[in-house]
């Protein structure tokens, strides 16, 4: 039995903490905002973020950063990516050396242009950071349907503890050394999601879904390995295992935004109506950025950008993709003489 605190209390950050509690762990949540604990505490689910969801009586809810991180076996780190760094600045003084931060949220900071665990290993170096990603929607998960994930760290005794901790009938658990590939992936899915979201508010159908997903993994892992990550990672759960339930599923607030975006509504006003926050608004400049330093062609990605902050039509970027120049898929394969 471990000890283990989730930092964060939106819908992923529940999910975990009742996948945890039913393995038989002590659980402590904490979050930020003393409403939201004052509601976990009297009710026993997130009302809002994930209702129905009831969470086991021995969970414990605090707004006391210092009692939720001192002492624990994981921290799983669960706030949206933009609050990543500033919450790890307020961790940071109570977490001792070598102590396990398993981040949850995926995205791309925007102002440095680092995936998450860096950012948490340079306010917090004294930690073990891991990550947990791959095709795993809260509401999902919270019901208890069987879902797989990859737990990603720099040694392997680190993420096959982690897989032992999470792991049960209804949730697999993978290891991998890639964390730069799967963080990568989490992120950029993002960006494709509010692709394939747009494409379906503009009234398109499979085929252009499958489209989107296809060149959406291409663009992901060729930007990827450029900057360190491994192939097979992107071929696997936390590469196209992610873009897919990302680009398909009703619970995806990427694929909502889109799809609102895709039907005429602003970005702002597309988030606003989704009240949650969604990652892909905030990676897809620091996804067209990298393209850019690391000279990856990423027409997606580029056409996403100019929706969302340039004023773009979401009909004029559909139709710029498909009349891109004549290409061959496959470029390395060769032609018979």
């Amino acid at each position: 039995m471990a000890k283990i605190s989730i930092i964060g209390a939106g819908s992923w950050g529940t999910a975990l903490a009742r996948l945890l509690a039913v393995n038989g762990h002590d659980v402590v949540m904490w979050s930020i905002v003393e409403d939201e604990i004052r509601m976990l505490q009297e009710n026993h689910e997130h009302l809002t973020k994930l209702p129905g969801v009831k969470l086991p009586d021995d969970i414990i809810f605090t707004t006391d950063m210092e009692c939720a991180v001192k002492g624990k076996d994981i921290l799983v780190l669960a706030v949206p990516s933009p609050y990543t760094r500033s919450t790890s600045r307020t961790m940071a003084p109570y977490v001792s050396e070598g102590q396990i931060i398993v981040s949850v949220a995926k995205g791309i900071e925007e102002s440095t242009l680092k995936v998450l665990a860096d950012v948490i290993k340079e306010e917090i170096p004294q930690a073990d950071v891991a990550v947990l990603c791959g095709p795993s929607h809260a509401e999902e998960v919270g019901r208890g349907i069987p879902t797989t994930v990859v737990a990603g760290a720099k040694t392997r005794k680190t993420a096959e503890y982690i897989q032992n901790v999470f792991m049960n009938k209804v949730f697999r658990v993978y290891t991998s050394p890639d964390m730069m590939g799967m963080e990568l992936g989490g992120a950029l899915k993002n960006v494709i999601a509010l692709a394939a979201g747009i494409a379906d508010g503009l009234g398109c159908g499979d085929n252009t879904k499958a489209a989107l997903i296809t060149r959406g993994i291409a663009e992901m892992s060729r930007l990827g390995v450029a900057m360190g990550g491994h192939i097979e990672t992107f071929n696997g759960l936390t590469g196209i295992g992610d873009l897919i339930v990302t680009c398909a599923s009703c619970h995806s607030r990427n694929r909502k935004a889109g799809y609102l975006i895709g039907q005429g509504k602003t970005m702002q006003e597309a988030m606003d109506e989704v009240k949650m926050v969604v990652e892909g608004v905030y990676s897809a400049k620091a996804a067209k950025i990298l393209a850019e330093k690391y000279h990856i062609d990423m027409p997606i990605v580029e056409e996403v950008n100019q929706v969302l902050f340039e004023g773009k039509s979401a009909k004029e970027a559909m139709t710029d993709l498909m009349l891109r120049d004549k290409k061959i898929e496959h470029p390395e394969l060769p032609w018979e003489a």
